[in-house]
């Protein structure tokens, strides 16, 4: 069998190990749903008890109890009547049976005698199997029933599961020092961003430092996207209901959308209805709309740096990553057929340049995802039209040499993309950046230009990123450094010491001025501490670069440099220093210079 099979069979089965063992502990539970997910499994149980990390070594204790009882797992098949009888006072089962066909004959998966869960199964043969393996409980969570904020919260128990101790040893270590880099935590503890409960989840404050990472970004890629062509456009933050309606947002991410107004009024035709945008392309068709346009004004690219809005649910938020209100690098090239497999490969290069100025090039992987033909209500268009797009879209990657997955039911409603994926330090993967083939919209915008031979005909419309969401950016990088940034994305790029502040005072001044002058941010600490404490505060904020200066410093005209690492330099040309720092900020390095 292969490995991941043995794995998801093993975890699978000490779900229902968890399950068995809550309900022996606990009175009244009540249970949901319990899979297997990548590196263990969890449950969800709704039970009067509040399950805490208090609970979390007897629950333990008691599924290695239940694993030494060696029980069998056992297969029966029952009619939905008997499998609603067996499960008569459990809402959630109740539920799940009853949205199955009349006739259709469901599978009860019995853990000893006494213990029954619904389940498709496989599940190992016995318990004994699973003796070997090592489990932790990691954590516990509220989690809505079916991911449905307006239906019950229950209590969602997590496990890790591996086949041996080693295993689950070695995962542990890594977890830990995943926490180490939670951009959650780091994040806040480095003063990067903070969060209010007065102002809500999923609304991030960004700190003076954090701010100034995201607008060295912002310039960074503003800056680039004009060199290649890019025009800027300033839109609105929010648009009529008919706006969204034209492009098919209303009747397809009405849900993801935040509404303005009287909810009894939206569908009302003479109502003004408002909402906040959840991205930014049919404003920017309206620049488009702006003239008529002919083929040899294609390509038109624009770009924005634009505020969006997504209503997302309150279990999917987290940290940076998952927001209600975020910015993204966003941009709209409107192309002839011709000019399609040029633009497309345009749009890509760019991506791929941000990534590796970033560092986070080799941590993607790159996402062809489609429409579901037999989910057809997600999408506008018919299939003949689908199919022809990503074949077409498929020969660009082929012939772009891009190693990809294709996924289906991940594509946008309105046209296939290429999703730039990534994993956080925990493991859970997100789409950074997207490029996107749009085949439709422009017809429903009515967006066209005239051809070289007269008629009038629609562009393709490519909706990318270059960067992705700023925030979510922000959040990969401090996990991806640990809060040690290269050199250009320090908030505080050189920390400045003076020995005696009496003495020295003036001179670290002077070297400041030199510095700042150069392009460098700089902070020169003139409180009353020790040296080494002035030293000592800015290794913890992580600082690059710690200029020293004392009496031979001042005397002699030069610096004495401790980089991050630990090195020091003493006796160093400003200059020299300034040159140095001023190569890492042109080439945008990654890594830090030691030598001067």
């Amino acid at each position: 069998m292969p490995e991941d099979n043995i794995l998801e069979l093993g975890r699978h089965s000490l779900a229902h190990v968890l399950a068995k063992a809550v309900t022996e502990l606990f009175d009244n539970v009540k249970l949901a749903i319990g899979p297997a997910i990548e590196n263990g499994f969890y449950y969800d149980f709704d039970l009067p008890h509040t399950i805490t990390e208090t609970d979390f070594a007897a629950i333990e204790a008691k599924m290695t109890e239940i694993l030494k009882r060696r029980e069998a797992y056992t297969r029966k098949e029952l009619s939905k009547a008997d499998a609603l009888a067996l499960f008569k006072g459990n809402a959630y089962k109740e539920e799940l049976i009853e949205a199955l066909p009349e006739d259709e004959i469901l599978s009860v998966y019995y853990t000893g005698e006494d213990f029954a869960d619904l389940c498709r199964g496989p599940h190992v043969e016995n318990a004994q199997f699973l003796l070997p393996w090592a489990f932790k409980i990691s954590s516990v969570a509220g989690a809505y029933w079916r991911g449905d904020e307006n239906r019950p919260m229950l209590q969602r128990v997590y496990a890790w599961a591996f086949p041996s101790k080693q295993e689950l040893k070695a995962f542990v270590a890594a977890w830990e020092e995943a926490l180490k880099r939670d951009h959650n935590k780091l994040g806040r503890s480095l003063e990067l961003f903070t969060t209010a409960e007065v102002i809500g989840q999923g609304l991030p404050i960004l700190l003076p430092k954090g701010a100034m990472i995201v607008r060295t970004l912002q310039r960074f890629v503003e800056d680039t996207e004009e060199r290649r062509g890019y025009q800027q456009t300033m839109t609105s933050s929010f648009a009529k209901r008919e706006l969204y309606k034209i492009s098919g947002h209303w009747d397809h991410y009405r849900d993801g959308m935040f509404l303005m107004g009287d909810p009894a009024q939206f569908e009302e035709p003479a109502a003004e209805v408002f909402a906040l945008r959840p991205m930014t392309c049919p404003f920017q068709f309206q620049a488009y709309l702006n003239k008529t346009r002919s083929y040899r004004d294609l390509p038109l690219r624009y770009n924005e740096t634009s505020t969006l809005f997504r209503n997302e649910a309150s279990g999917e938020m987290h940290g940076l990553i998952r927001l209600r209100q975020f910015t993204l690098s966003e941009g709209h090239i409107a192309c002839r057929p011709d000019q399609l497999e040029e633009e497309f490969a345009g749009s890509l290069d760019l991506a791929k340049y941000m990534l590796k100025a970033v560092g986070l090039f080799e941590d993607v992987r790159f996402r062809f995802s489609k429409w579901d033909p037999n989910n057809r209500e997600k999408y506008i268009g018919d299939a003949a039209m689908w199919e022809s797009i990503q074949d077409t879209m498929r020969d660009i990657l082929d012939s772009l040499g891009v190693e990809y997955t294709e996924e289906e039911g991940e594509a946008a409603f309105y046209g296939p993309k290429l999703d730039i994926q990534i994993r956080n330090v925990f493991g859970k993967e997100d789409t950074l950046i997207t490029i996107q083939i749009d085949f439709q919209l422009a017809d429903r915008f009515g967006m066209m230009y005239t051809d070289a031979d007269g008629q009038r005909k629609y562009p393709y419309v490519i909706h990318r990123s270059s960067i992705g969401c700023y925030e979510r950016t922000l959040a990969l990088l401090i996990e991806k450094y640990a809060g040690k940034f290269p050199l250009w994305l320090s908030p505080l790029q050189v920390g400045i010491v003076p020995v005696q502040e009496e003495n020295h005072a003036a001179y670290a001044d002077e070297i400041a001025a030199k510095l700042q002058a150069a392009g460098l941010r700089v902070r020169v600490d003139h409180g009353g501490g020790t040296m080494g404490n002035k030293v000592k505060t800015f290794r913890q904020e992580l600082a690059p670069y710690i200029v020293i200066v004392g009496d031979q410093e001042r005397d002699s005209g030069t610096i004495s440099v401790r980089v991050r690492t630990g090195k020091q330099i003493n006796g160093i040309a400003p200059e020299a220093f300034i040159a140095a720092c001023d190569t890492m900020l042109k080439e945008n390095a990654l890594e830090l210079i030691e030598e001067f």
